[in-house]
């Protein structure tokens, strides 16, 4: 008896699990690719991993040659070699939100984010250059990675937080960002606060469109 309790109880946690997946199947299927450019990472050489980085990286150099390659290869690579955090993330804020807006409405959220702060940080890295604020060989800086996606939702997910905690869970987000900003001023503290403001930005994408009825007339 016990052991049939045991399966039952099991099988119902694997079931909850698989739909809690399948709820929010772009999130988990960016996750297996993110395992699997992972895996390759550590099977090259560290020089070699950094040169192949480097293609696929949204620095100066590669957004002026291939900039919709590199905006979207650059979301499938991180240049730290872990996972195991990347998952938590995920299914922390990618995943609610996704189950929250729908794969499509998400889907935007994580474009938006990604696409506009990697292009307003490196414009502004760009200016700094031109200025001769910063070397020109910036414009190699490694870029990679899903951090501008998953600020992005980390924002739009204040609209997600209940009253009256919704202006505390910001204000966190706002000042965990900022303080790295203000302290070491580089691109990608930049990108992130940005890619934070996108998000907060998308607040029109959570309101769902009411369901229209049409009425149908009867001819006999």
């Amino acid at each position: 008896m016990a052991e049939r309790a045991t399966t039952a109880t099991r099988a119902w946690r694997a079931g909850r699990l698989w739909d809690h997946v399948r709820s929010a199947p772009g999130t988990y299927l960016w996750l297996l690719a993110l395992l699997g450019t992972t895996l390759a990472l550590h099977r090259m050489s560290p020089e070699f991993a950094h040169k192949f980085l480097l293609h696929r990286s949204t620095n100066i150099h590669e957004l002026s040659e291939h900039p919709v390659r590199v905006l979207v290869s650059s979301a499938l690579w991180t240049d730290d070699g872990h996972w195991l955090p990347y998952a938590a993330l995920y299914a922390l804020f990618h995943a609610r939100a996704e189950h929250w807006l729908g794969t499509a409405r998400w889907l935007t959220v994580c474009a938006a984010a990604h696409v506009l702060a990697t292009l307003a940080s490196e414009g502004a890295l760009l200016w700094a250059i031109h200025l001769g604020r910063a070397p020109h060989s910036a414009v190699d800086t490694l870029d990679t990675g899903v951090s501008y996606a998953l600020a992005g939702v980390m924002g739009i997910l204040t609209y997600r937080v209940p009253r009256p905690w919704r202006h505390a869970y910001a204000a966190v987000l706002l000042t965990a960002l900022t303080v790295p900003l203000l302290t070491h001023h580089t691109v990608t503290d930049l990108g992130h606060l940005l890619a934070l403001l996108t998000g907060l930005a998308c607040h029109p994408l959570t309101h769902t469109r009411p369901h229209t009825h049409t009425k149908k007339t009867r001819i006999d």
